[in-house]
């Protein structure tokens, strides 16, 4: 301690003695003071890059395993026919019949036949069982959202309309009536008249009627370029329907898979023809169609195949044509419940003057006179506004008999 002490006693002498020192002491003292500073800012920045290495390393692993799953070979989809001991026949997408294995992970209770699974490119086995075994078309046929037309909505159909419920609604909602009476319910119903009259609205207004489940196709979807692919949407809509029955299966613009079948060469006659068999098949065939409702709909009735119309599969044939006087002003009535009208419009005399007028023709004398009125600053739509809009439909209807090409552009 005596030493020490004595130690320092001396070089504060010499420090003393020479003052120089002491400011390379103080300027050595910062150095170290900005080194220190410099070796924590360089740890500091060496944690960030080494987390940000980590961050980087997985997504690079991440990006690999998507890389490696887009250069997997690609699965092909087929459908299970039979189960035969712990192997499965089965059916490829290009319709060849295959005895496969199967991963015996699957659950046996999936594997039905009928169940549309994915198989290895190679081996063909069976993967994995795909959950929505409907094709997106038919599950996209479902109407979820209920229309929110109402039969109140249309005018001068009220024998229509009955007729409508008689056949598609009752079988459905009294089934024991037509079984103690020993009779079979109708299969189908087709709505045929000149277009703009009102038959898709029928079925809209059906669809939020009923509490069936409502499937609505247009029949042009159902006609396909591959051999088999109609015919098997047509096969998945109604086993889809019979799934969730009891429920209604409306085919709009049915000619287009309906027409009469002819002697053509042509493949895609015959493939039409094709998927009108199924058709026919499904609605009077062996397999069960109790619980189904079909609606279709055509202002093409001279095209349809007489196969289509007799009793067994379209049953009642519901005509809808151009509205009459009544029904004319029926559909005024509806189509200007929320339109403010002046004193001096009387429904009754535009009523005369669109006589022959479609529903979809009447609906546009009003928006027309509307437009009339919005145009003239109005507040009110006048006579003369309606005048105005039977005058415009009727010089349209004129121009569309013309055969002049011109007339398309009026």
């Amino acid at each position: 301690m005596a030493s020490r002490a004595a130690r320092e006693e001396s070089s504060n002498e010499t420090l003393a003695e020479d003052p120089s020192k002491k400011g390379d002491i103080d300027l050595l003292r910062e150095d170290f003071e900005r080194l220190a500073d410099r070796t924590q800012t360089l740890l500091t920045e060496k944690l960030l890059l080494e987390n940000e290495v980590t961050q980087l390393s997985k997504r690079a692993s991440r990006l690999e395993e998507d890389l490696r799953h887009l250069k997997s070979p690609p699965l092909v989809v087929g459908n299970v026919q039979d189960i035969v001991d712990d192997r499965a026949i089965v059916k490829s997408s290009n319709g060849t019949v295959f005895l496969v294995t199967y991963n015996p992970r699957l659950e046996a209770s999936t594997l039905v036949p009928g169940a549309r699974v994915t198989l290895n490119q190679d081996t063909l086995s069976i993967i994995e069982v795909l959950n929505d075994g409907w094709d997106p078309l038919v599950a996209a046929s479902e109407i979820i959202e209920k229309p929110d037309v109402e039969f109140s909505m249309l005018g001068g159909l009220d024998k229509q309309i009955s007729s409508l419920k008689e056949a598609a609604e009752l079988p459905l909602t009294n089934p024991e009536a037509f079984e103690r009476f020993g009779i079979d319910p109708p299969r189908g119903v087709l709505l045929s008249g000149p277009p703009g009259n009102g038959k898709t609205m029928l079925a809209k207004a059906l669809a939020n009627s009923t509490k069936a489940t409502f499937l609505g196709i247009v029949g042009s979807e159902l006609a396909q370029k591959y051999i088999g692919e109609g015919g098997r949407l047509v096969r998945e809509l109604f086993d889809m329907a019979r799934e969730r029955s009891p429920s209604i299966i409306f085919i709009d613009e049915i000619d287009a898979i309906g027409s009469k079948r002819l002697d053509s060469t042509t493949s895609g006659d015959r493939e039409v023809h094709r998927t009108l068999m199924q058709l026919l098949s499904e609605m009077d065939g062996f397999s069960s169609s109790e619980g189904i409702s079909v609606i279709a709909a055509t202002n093409r009735m001279e095209l349809l195949d007489k196969a289509l119309l007799r009793p067994g599969r379209f049953d009642r044939i519901i005509s809808i044509s151009s509205p009459d006087k009544d029904g004319v002003k029926d559909i005024l009535e509806i189509h200007t419940a929320k339109v403010p009208l002046a004193k001096d419009v009387d429904l009754g005399k535009i009523a005369k003057n669109c006589e022959g007028f479609s529903g979809a023709e009447i609906k546009a004398v009003v928006t027309e006179a509307a437009m009339s009125a919005i145009s003239s600053g109005g507040k009110q739509v006048s006579r003369s506004d309606f005048e105005e809009g039977v005058a415009r439909i009727l010089k349209e209807r004129t121009s569309a008999t013309k055969t002049n090409p011109d007339a398309l552009y009026q």
